[in-house]
């Protein structure tokens, strides 16, 4: 397994400790070599929906996490999403640590 899938691996297992549980169990069936077809087109639809982040059911946070579902099968994809998603994860840590401090 290569550093960046290896990378990848671990971010999505950093999401999806902040799922609620189906949408994480549907996160990890995505990451299945078997899903493939379902990952490609998942992560475009969700992409498509951050680009479309005006409307209001759809938002910015579907534009990262279609980018994730396609590097999965995108190599040179890999460590530049899983990077973005830990630092995502870690300003979220910063975030909540401070509204803790309130």
């Amino acid at each position: 397994m290569s550093d960046g899938a290896r990378e990848l691996r671990f971010a999505f297992k950093r999401i999806e400790r902040e799922l609620p549980h189906r949408l994480a169990s549907w996160m990890r069936w995505l990451r299945y070599p078997q899903s493939r077809w379902v990952r490609l087109p998942a992560g475009i639809v969700l992409i498509f929906g951050g680009i479309f982040a005006i409307l209001p059911f759809l938002g910015l946070w579907m534009l990262p996490l279609g980018l994730m579902l396609i590097a999965a099968d995108v190599p040179f994809l890999r460590r530049p999403m899983a990077r973005l998603t830990m630092w995502g994860a870690a300003y979220l840590d910063r975030y909540r640590l401070r509204r803790a401090k309130r």
